[in-house]
């Protein structure tokens, strides 16, 4: 007799585990299955919670540097691999066994193997004690993604590494290529800079970080063009062989050196959702030429009983974006009156300096004509950032030219993603720049460039004199 529950999720990762987590809060009975031991998924084990690790101990190393600037100076830091290593995986245990035990409470049913389905409302888990047979009256889809191949850099070599065993931190090479300019790249390629390798960046279009603001962008640039041994641009890579020496790779573009030689090489092309769901076409589920699972506003597919979220059901691939949607499907699912309408999704780069951004970026509101303004707060006019020595960062609103009102928000500077909630918040709730004017921020902050920024709109800033054009 198979088992029967109400809901079964499929993937634990941060919207597997929301999901299974919101529907046991509402009552019902919830089956979560995952291949891991724990809930957590690629952010918790593979991606975002290990990369911040690594970063966080990146920024001590480079503030460490800094501070001769101050006066103050260290030594060499000694980097013991094996001891960072163990911190790394000390942050993901600790986690992960946490969510586990959360789960526990609530009285989700984790089951440990991969899923198979047999139908629209069955499926079978194989896991390390036995097979289990699960049937459900809905299924929520949480399989999230994996990085993407691309062929004609395919080399069975340990030298070459994808975003998953960069995050192993295998050695710290004496040199290292990394493919790809997204955030990716740049997050794991800051860290091995910061450790002492010598790191070159190639990307195939135009700038670093396609598709963000180049307001930010320029930022950020700046500092990891002094951190980076290189930044190839409109440049790409056309061949990679392994020598006795490490890895030869053939450039194409805008590089003067067509072929060059590292040590190791990440292959950072971006991500690919997991929609090859084992048993999947016995359902009516349907998925779009780009790979995802198609869903309505509630989260559900063409097969009435069968919601799917987070990476696996489209972009932005962020586990917020996930957790929200798992929400949504578990609401849809208890017959409440729900959709996954957001007006701002935040993003994040964790490098030094972070850029972040939410809504409409100035590209996207012109793209789209619609008559915007633009005001932008220099970090350097800003108490706090100068007191920490990073007056390096910017600020900036998008705001609808007729009203006022914020459509977008883009921040670049230490400590960015901790800020930006306040531009998405702002955005949901319809504020103007009136509003984030009158609004109080405390004072020495970094916040208060918000403030001002909104200040310059109005040409009243107090700290940047620029006053309205009539």
């Amino acid at each position: 007799m198979a088992d029967s529950v109400q809901v079964v999720v499929l993937g634990a990762g941060p919207g597997g585990y929301a999901a299974a987590f919101y529907a046991a809060d509402l009552g019902m009975q919830v089956a979560l299955v995952d291949e891991e031991k724990n809930p957590g998924g690629v952010c918790l084990y593979r991606g975002c919670i290990p990369s911040k690790a690594l970063l966080h101990v990146a920024k001590v190393i480079d503030e460490a540097k800094h501070a001769g600037n101050w006066g103050v100076t260290f030594s060499e830091p000694k980097v013991d691999i094996d001891k960072l290593r163990a911190y790394k995986q000390g942050v993901v245990d600790k986690l992960t066994a946490g969510v586990g035990s959360v789960g526990r409470m609530r009285k989700v049913r984790f089951v440990q193997g991969r899923g198979t389905l047999t139908g629209p409302k069955s499926m079978t888990v194989a896991g390390p004690g036995g097979t289990v047979d699960l049937q459900f009256e809905n299924l929520i889809l949480a399989t999230g993604s994996h990085p993407t191949k691309i062929p004609s850099l395919s080399l069975d070599s340990p030298r070459m590494m994808d975003s998953t065993s960069g995050l192993e931190l295998p050695d710290v090479p004496g040199s290292l290529l990394v493919i790809g300019g997204g955030y990716i790249g740049l997050e794991l390629g800051t860290v091995y800079a910061t450790l002492g390798s010598k790191v070159a960046v190639v990307e195939m279009t135009p700038g670093l970080l396609p598709g963000a603001d180049r307001d930010l962008v320029a930022v950020l640039e700046k500092r990891l063009k002094k951190l980076f041994a290189s930044i190839m641009l409109n440049t790409k890579v056309v061949k990679v062989a392994e020598e006795a020496k490490g890895i030869r790779v053939t450039f194409e573009g805008d590089v003067p050196e067509k072929e060059q030689v590292f040590d190791r090489v990440l292959v950072a092309v971006g991500r690919r959702p997991n929609s090859k769901i084992p048993g999947l076409e016995t359902t009516r589920v349907k998925i779009d030429p780009k790979g995802f699972v198609e869903v309505d506003g509630q989260r559900r597919t063409a097969e009435p009983s069968i919601f799917a979220i987070g990476d696996v059901a489209g972009e932005p691939m962020l586990a917020h974006k996930a957790s929200h949607e798992a929400r949504v499907a578990v609401e849809a699912i208890a017959g409440h009156k729900a959709v996954f309408e957001p007006q701002a999704i935040p993003a994040v780069v964790f490098t030094d300096p972070e850029i972040a951004w939410c809504g409409l970026t100035e590209a996207q509101a012109q793209a789209e004509q619609i008559e915007i303004e633009v005001a932008k707060f220099p970090w350097g006019a800003l108490s706090r950032a100068i007191t920490v020595d990073r007056p390096e960062g910017l600020t900036k609103l998008v705001l609808e030219k007729s009203t006022g009102r914020v459509l977008g928000v883009g921040i670049a500077g230490s400590g960015a993603g901790e800020l930006i909630a306040e531009g998405a918040l702002a955005i949901e709730m319809g504020a103007t720049a009136e509003d984030m004017k009158l609004v109080i921020h405390p004072h020495p902050t970094l916040s208060e460039s918000v403030m001002e920024a909104a200040e310059v709109f109005f040409g009243q800033s107090t700290h940047v004199y620029k006053p309205k054009r009539k």
